[in-house]
């Protein structure tokens, strides 16, 4: 599997959402023409919930055999499971809850009404991912965004983070302070990964990611086995595309 990072232009948060909408779709139905059971990690944030909107109403949804489709999330807020602030109850209204995908197929992580504490709650579920992998867990597909600040997931500039394939996040620079991640061990371990990124709060950390060697943000440290796709608006690609 070849390491290779491609950029796409978009007009718009929807063209970001649609171009990642048809790449996702391709990329899930020719793996599962090669593999028993493909594993895609969803993210949340505006433009990772306006992907899932645009995946619902895609016309080749329906060539996804979805008894062989298993999703993950990157991170989540550690809140109570019923949540709106949830990233897995924004992605049922935006995707799940509208396609025939076998509940089990759904892997999301703890909430904070388990009884666990963050951290216990991150040890537990990366004990529930390593049961359904044979070997070390690898996701096929990642959609990932990135903030203003450059944080992936719940993966902050500056913040220190176990080794482990699962970390937990007790004080976010956003709220909920408390959040449980895929680590980048477990995000750079993807085959492919797709960023979606829209807005001008965007731009500054687009350009010293593309542009500047030396970035430590969290997003310039991403990095799939295989292709990292970045799908980028013209607001936040402002910066970049001008240079």
């Amino acid at each position: 599997m070849m390491q290779s990072v491609e950029v796409h232009k978009a007009i718009n948060a929807a063209d970001v959402a649609d171009q990642a909408s048809h790449v996702f779709i391709d990329e899930v139905v020719e793996l599962q023409s090669k593999q028993d059971f493909v594993h895609v990690a969803l993210t949340g944030g505006t433009v990772g919930i306006l992907t899932l909107n645009h995946l619902q109403k895609h016309p080749r949804l329906n060539e996804i055999d979805l008894n062989r489709l298993h999703i993950w999330f990157g991170d989540e807020r550690y809140v109570d499971a019923k949540s709106v602030d949830r990233n897995a109850q924004q992605a049922r209204e935006a995707l799940l809850s509208h396609i025939a995908i076998p509940e089990l197929n759904i892997h999301e992580f703890p909430s904070s009404d388990s009884g666990l504490s963050v951290t216990e709650a991150a040890i537990e579920f990366e004990r529930t991912l390593l049961e359904w992998f044979d070997a070390e867990p690898q996701i096929d597909l990642m959609l990932l965004g990135m903030g203003p600040d450059g944080h992936v997931a719940s993966l902050f500039p500056g913040h220190d983070y176990a080794n482990n394939l699962i970390v937990s996040e007790s004080d976010s620079p956003k709220p909920p302070a408390e959040r449980l991640s895929m680590s980048m061990r477990m995000i750079n371990a993807s085959k492919r990964i797709i960023f979606v990124v829209s807005g001008i709060d965007k731009a500054e950390a687009i350009e010293q990611i593309h542009k500047n060697d030396e970035c430590d943000l969290p997003a310039a440290k991403v990095s799939a086995k295989g292709q990292t796709l970045w799908i980028i608006d013209e607001a936040a690609g402002a910066s970049f595309w001008s240079c």
